[in-house]
């Protein structure tokens, strides 16, 4: 499989719990990486807190430009091996860690989940204001509110995020 290894983003699977360690630990080797965050308010019984959770538990992105950058990813501590689908690795297309980036770096933006089923196909819609400016997504209504879903075919993942309906427009068929 490494004969046939395509430069690019690929997906890196690390041990429970060991995501930013090995994503540390990858910039520190001059590899570049990308660990979406997450703020998550936890309640506990006396207080309240918001920290920060892996978008994608278990998985880093890894840009790989070489047979070494290949290797020397899979020496970092935590790293296990990288996601394969058959007997192709997962890449990821940059423009799809460009709509993580987006979706994760937006305070406007709430809820957010991901989920790995295939959804239904519904209403797709333009965004029209904000950061996501011009992303096109897929609309769910779950009780009345609009969620929308962004698709990151190459991880055969959806991420799920609730948006105000002021900042959806048709999408125009030219």
């Amino acid at each position: 499989m490494l004969k046939s290894l395509k430069t690019g983003w690929h997906v890196l699977y690390v041990r429970s719990c060991q995501e930013k360690k090995v994503h540390e630990l990858l910039q520190e080797n001059q590899l570049e990486s990308f660990l979406p965050m997450l703020k998550v308010t936890k309640q506990w019984s006396d207080r309240k807190k918001t920290i920060l959770k892996p978008f994608f538990p278990s998985y880093v992105f890894v840009k790989i430009n070489s047979a070494k950058d290949f290797n020397r990813t899979l020496s970092i501590e935590g790293a296990c091996n990288y996601v394969c689908f058959g007997k192709e690795y997962a890449r990821v297309k940059r423009e799809e860690i460009f709509k993580i980036k987006l979706l994760t770096d937006l305070d406007d933006i709430y809820d957010i989940e991901t989920i790995r089923q295939s959804l239904e196909v519904g209403e797709i819609r333009k965004i029209n204001f904000g950061t996501l400016n011009g992303l096109e997504c897929e609309i769910l209504k779950v009780n009345n509110i609009n969620k929308i879903v962004v698709r990151i075919d190459s991880l055969k993942q959806n991420i799920i995020a609730t948006l105000p309906s002021s900042y959806l427009s048709e999408l125009s068929m030219a």
